[in-house]
């Protein structure tokens, strides 16, 4: 792996930091990590966006504060919103999955990513109702999509499309980027 390669993965890396401390107001508070991880994915490919996403998680796991409100520790893995950062990962493996495909059509990737989107949600509800259940507090598969995916659906929409949109005025003005 070239130095430049890694230089890469690091920048998007630090972007996922950065954009985890964004947090947008609303209803349902939202920060702007998904569109950090599309980024990554869009910008530098499904192998070294995969590599970027999991030292960002590596990275909060062992206690650097790159989770949103400046939080780092296994604990938030652990918890009940922990499936939806290692939902991350797997976005990132299915959107590897899926290269040969999008790499002959550009506009494959908003439907591949939005699959990847869909399997972080998955990973993340099953994860939140399994840590609620082993604490003693049942919750119904509806409720938990009503509180951690209904809300979030729409901007990640938005958030997928501009980083989409983003990415390929960056690669334009970059061409050698890949």
């Amino acid at each position: 792996m070239s130095v430049k390669r890694m230089t890469l993965i690091a920048m998007m890396t630090c972007l996922m930091a950065v954009c985890s401390w964004i947090t947008i107001p609303a209803v349902v508070p939202f920060t702007m990590q998904t569109f950090a991880v599309f980024s990554a994915l869009l910008l530098l490919g499904g192998k070294s966006g995969l590599i970027s996403i999991a030292l960002y998680v590596l990275l909060g796991c062992i206690g650097v504060p790159v989770f949103s409100g400046f939080q780092g520790g296994i604990w938030h893995i652990i918890g009940p919103t922990g499936g939806y950062i290692i939902g991350f990962i797997f976005t990132a493996i299915f959107y590897l999955l899926f290269e040969p495909l999008y790499q002959k059509k550009d506009i494959l990737k908003l439907p591949i990513l939005a699959g990847g989107l869909f399997l972080c949600y998955f990973i993340g509800t099953v994860w939140f109702r399994t840590i609620y259940e082993m604490r003693g507090t049942a919750y119904s598969i509806g409720a938990v999509i009503s509180l951690c995916v209904l809300p979030y659906i729409i901007p990640d929409v938005i958030k997928l499309v501009l980083a989409w949109i983003i990415s390929k005025k960056i690669r334009k003005a970059i061409p050698d980027l890949r």
